[in-house]
């Protein structure tokens, strides 16, 4: 059967966001406050937790190898905060155990299968590369992606309808702590620590990235967490966990 090219059955998307009180894991609650836009398949795509608290939300893209993952989810545990993995489908099936590492504490949600720019392509380009990364998660972590992230940040409007019509929220970010471009790119830890604090606001979803490119062998973001998440608990800050956002956008397969 042909997919539609807009959403052909739309339910009112739910956004439900376990916010965690300052520095403590903390019981899940509804966020509060609001958004630009509608959040989740209705529309705009999220680039902060809908909540005037001061929370932040932690999130990772993985599309390389392996570096620095085992000390991300170390510190994360050892701390106590929750966080959003956004994987590419190549990266599922180059890398399941790490994957299936990631997918074990965390949520996770779909970077495309092969990192496109997303801005010109057709929507069967989109929805083959959605499928293709959604398939490739599910065989390596037996989890559905409940989100989407567009890659290098490029998108249209068309795009976010496109990905909603597929049955994805849009999750995007705040800033981007730019610890990928690493010490070839002129970034140091002090750099991307500093970044993710002019983002400390509320409700600010913060880019960061596991693992590195072949060329550049330091994971900039995995030796910056412990301090980032150290400033964010000093400047009054708790984390928002992304673990419930759900959708309820259903389309013809």
């Amino acid at each position: 059967m042909s997919w539609p090219r807009r959403w052909t059955a739309v339910a009112a998307a739910a956004l439900l966001l376990a916010v965690a009180a300052p520095g403590a894991a903390g019981e899940p609650v509804a966020g509060s406050g609001s958004v630009s836009g509608r959040p989740g398949c209705a529309g705009a795509a999220l680039r902060r937790v809908p909540t005037d608290r001061k929370v932040i939300a932690l999130t990772f893209n993985a599309a390389w190898n392996e570096d620095g993952i085992a000390r991300v989810l170390a510190v994360l545990r050892k701390e106590r905060v929750p966080a959003m993995f956004f994987l590419t489908g190549d990266f599922a099936d180059r890398h399941p155990r790490a994957a299936r590492a990631l997918a074990a504490r965390h949520p996770v949600g779909s970077h495309s299968y092969s990192h496109p720019r997303f801005p010109g392509l057709s929507f069967r380009e989109e929805r083959r590369e959605a499928v293709l990364a959604a398939r490739a998660i599910r065989r390596a972590t037996g989890r559905t992606p409940v989100a989407f992230r567009f890659p290098y940040g490029e998108f249209t409007e068309q795009n976010v309808r496109d990905v909603n019509a597929l049955g994805y929220p849009v999750v995007e970010w705040v800033d981007d702590t730019a610890g990928w471009r690493g010490p070839d790119g002129g970034v140091t830890v002090d750099m991307v620590v500093g970044r993710a604090e002019r983002a400390f606001s509320p409700g600010a979803i913060i880019q960061m990235h596991v693992g590195s490119t072949d060329a550049r062998h330091s994971v900039l973001d995995a030796d910056a967490l412990p301090r980032i998440i150290a400033s964010a608990r000093a400047h009054g800050y708790g984390f928002a966990g992304l673990g419930r956002l759900a959708r309820r956008c259903r389309v013809r397969d």
